[in-house]
């Protein structure tokens, strides 16, 4: 065994932080700083830190599973497991058809797995009915973005840009929490005489850093940023010369703004007009200034329009496309920016072509062998898949997500599961939605497979391999390769990264997520490459082999003098739309899917905490984790408990039309009074997406996991701890009937005011 370090990334968020791994005598790893990354410059957060507590064998997967005749999980073998895929997959193909047969995929999935799952799906199945979790993270976005610029690139800018800048609005981003590393960028902004505002309905810990803290009431961001482009109108604010030279559609987007004036906006977001005049004047004045919006904005059925209006607010004032200025989303899961660009999406082809252009069809299909007409059309978003599961769609398989756990309604998805005559889950745990499959493969982690990954900037990373996995795993790329074997391909699944990522740049050349300049050894010698990053113009000429047998890093022949640097800054000379200019889209508010009434009188939204992650299959199994935060809670204003009749640490059932959840109570006045807050990593009864609404935006098809209408019922504390495993689920609608226990905020016995958290 080397003992040498390797260099490689976190396998959490979209920082994708740099970390060293060293082999230790137990078979895991140990973490130390990587100072070298500029992203985190060595610092990491408690799950990086941990990571490799996973790799444990009594933690993870290390032999397949089946379900034998009693129902339940036992070990198999490798061929056995895989043979009863193939017949399961083959058996609803040749009854039902092949868009009888789903796969659902993941924003943790390196680039080249996302890639081959959804060629698996398209070429070996033939099926449409593929997505991948990252609907549900930062598809709203995307849209507006794709709508406004022509492209979708999370930041159009590096991480290191934003303590240059004069101002930063956050939007609905406790990244103190969610990303901790990054926190220090704005740290320096402020250092640097730079403003920080934060839009969020909770003073969080992001909230407590800011100059200007605005606590809007949930599902309200889209009339806060139009009521804000009203006042720059008014004011005399907006860059004229800019607006007429680099955009279009200003006058529609004008009219829709001059709409909310700001006493009308005051009463829907409960945000002063004197906050809002403030956020203007602190964000106009400087030279530069930037939006970065998260998932609150974006998690609603209107979260397309939403983040519109700030990339509005963004265009009018000449803040995009201009150095340290700009519009950024800030993608969440590892690899969610990759994993949204290579064709695991239902809607996309690799280098984010569109599978409806018949021009990205044929090339994709040329590179892949296949007849253009022979690649299905698109499909389902994910949770109109994963509603469709065992009625239309029969079989399923699933790969690097947790959907009982993390998707809206999640008790009726849960349902739906395992509804299918088939389900074969790839994980490295036995997640909540695993423990449901027919058979369940153990397959590699981050250390112990080398790929790459796209972070939120748009940098390409090469993840390296640092230990050999446990006997009895293999990779999701062996997987696929063994599965297409059965099911009569031979060919065109390999096995080897590098060998797919070489196959992934042809496929994506020309595309706008072009990767067809990137090699392994520019990654390794770069330290990440931003697209786009086209191949040299000499290297294309001399044909696919060129691309295939890429020099090793330290051969001196791997560069040429024309190779493409990447592009860490976007939109500088002109937008990636087809008359180079900036589209501004007309938007006005709308209510959420379900206001709060008589019935339902409170808000529920929900996000994450520093110590868990996603559905938390993973972090929920490290101890050090699991201390820090054991389990789930219901944030609720004083005043609200006050009328409930609950005490700190009280269990308390929220209550919506889809489900309920009982969680301790954490009582704060760093929530507002109408609102309540639960994170999601936990199953069981304290299960926040039992409650969610999957109502979907019409456009990214994202669900409403930020607001929905819920009612608060006291419960007794012996019957929550008679009722409470910390495992399994609640049945949908499950006592929604009536109150349990002592108190309850029901019909009207909360005022549905428009006040401040602060």
């Amino acid at each position: 065994m080397q003992n040498t370090a390797t260099p490689t990334h976190c396998p959490y968020c979209a920082l994708q932080c740099g970390m060293n791994l060293t082999p230790t005598p137990d078979g895991t790893v140990e973490v130390s700083e990587r100072a070298d990354f500029p992203v985190n410059r060595g610092a990491l957060c408690g799950k990086g830190r941990t990571a490799p507590a996973v790799l444990a064998r009594n933690v993870r997967l290390t032999s397949p599973l089946v379900r034998d005749a009693g129902g339940t999980l036992v070990p198999a073998s490798w061929d056995e497991a895989l043979d009863r895929i193939a017949a399961g997959l083959r058996r609803t193909r040749a009854e039902h058809g092949p868009d009888a047969v789903g796969v659902f995929g993941g924003g943790g999935l390196t680039n080249e797995k996302a890639y081959t799952l959804g060629k698996f799906a398209r070429v070996v199945l033939g099926t449409s009915q593929i997505d991948y979790n990252g609907r549900f993270c930062m598809s709203s976005a995307a849209a507006a973005g794709i709508k406004a610029f022509g492209l979708d690139r999370g930041l159009p800018f590096p991480l290191e840009d934003i303590p240059k800048s004069g101002c930063v609005i956050l939007v609905g981003s406790n990244l103190a929490e969610t990303m901790p590393p990054s926190l220090r960028f704005f740290t320096e902004l402020k250092e640097n005489g730079g403003t920080l505002i934060v839009i969020d309905p909770r003073r969080t810990r992001t909230a407590e850093q800011a100059d200007l803290h605005l606590a809007p009431r949930p599902g309200t961001d889209l009339a806060l940023a139009l009521g804000l482009l009203h006042l720059v109108i008014a004011e005399g604010r907006v860059d004229e010369e800019y607006v007429r030279e680099r955009t279009a559609g200003w006058e529609d987007a004008r009219a829709a703004a001059m709409a909310h004036w700001p006493e009308y906006v005051e009463r829907i977001t409960g945000v002063s007009v004197p906050q809002l005049r403030e956020t203007v004047r602190l964000f106009c004045e400087p030279e530069s200034a930037m939006v970065l919006t998260a998932r609150g904005p974006e998690q609603q059925s209107k979260g397309t329009d939403t983040v519109g209006a700030w990339i509005n607010l963004c265009l009018a004032t000449g803040r995009a496309g201009r150095p340290l200025s700009g519009y950024g989303c800030l993608t969440g899961q590892g690899n969610g920016q990759g994993g949204r660009e290579h064709g695991q999406k239902a809607d996309q082809l690799p280098g984010y072509r569109k599978l409806n252009d018949p021009a990205a069809r044929r090339h994709v299909a040329e590179v892949w062998g296949v007849d253009p007409d022979s690649l299905p059309g698109p499909g389902r978003s994910a949770y109109e898949l994963l509603d469709a599961l065992g009625t239309d769609i029969r079989s399923l398989l699933l790969m690097a997500s947790n959907p009982v756990v993390s998707a809206p309604r999640a008790a009726h998805v849960e349902e739906r599961i395992r509804s299918l005559d088939f389900l074969a889950v790839c994980d490295v745990v036995l997640s909540e939605t695993a423990a449901l499959a027919d058979v369940v493969l153990p397959v590699t982690q981050w250390a112990e497979e080398t790929g790459t990954t796209t972070n939120l900037e748009g940098r390409v990373l090469l993840r390296r391999r640092a230990i050999t996995p446990p006997e009895g795993v293999r990779s999701d790329l062996e997987v696929m390769h063994e599965l297409a074997a059965r099911l009569g391909v031979e060919k065109g699944f390999p096995t080897d990264p590098e060998e797919v990522f070489e196959e992934l740049r042809r496929a994506s050349a020309g595309g706008p997520a072009d990767y067809s300049g990137i090699t392994y050894g520019r990654l390794a010698e770069e330290n990440g490459v931003f697209w786009p990053c086209p191949a040299a113009q000499e290297t294309v000429e001399e044909g696919e082999d060129a691309l295939l047998d890429t020099p090793l890093p330290d051969d001196p022949a791997r560069e040429t003098p024309t190779a493409h640097p990447g592009t860490p800054r976007l939109f500088l000379d002109r937008f990636a739309t087809p008359d180079g200019r900036a589209h501004f889209v007309p938007v006005s508010h709308r209510a959420t899917a379900e206001e709060p009434d008589d019935e339902y009188p409170v808000l529920l939204t929900t996000g994450r905490v520093v110590a868990q992650y996603q559905s938390g299959a993973q972090t929920r199994r490290v101890a050090e984790l699991n201390a820090a935060a054991p389990g789930p809670f219901v944030e609720i204003h004083p005043r609200l408990a006050a009328r409930l009749g609950a005490a700190e640490g009280d269990p308390v059932a929220v209550v919506s039309r889809r489900g309920r959840a009982v969680a301790p109570a954490r009582i704060t006045n760093a929530i507002r009074p109408d609102t309540v807050f639960m994170p999601f990593h936990w199953p069981g009864e304290g299960r926040a997406n039992s409650l969610t609404n999957p109502a979907l935006d019409p456009t990214s098809r994202m669900p409403e996991f930020k607001a929905c209408a819920v009612r608060l019922e006291a419960v007794e504390r012996e019957a929550a701890e008679e009722g409470s495993t910390g495992e399994g689920s609640v049945a949908e609608g499950s006592a929604v009937e009536g109150s349990v226990g002592a108190g309850s905020v029901g019909a009207g016995s909360v005022e549905r005011e428009a006040v401040s958290a602060r």
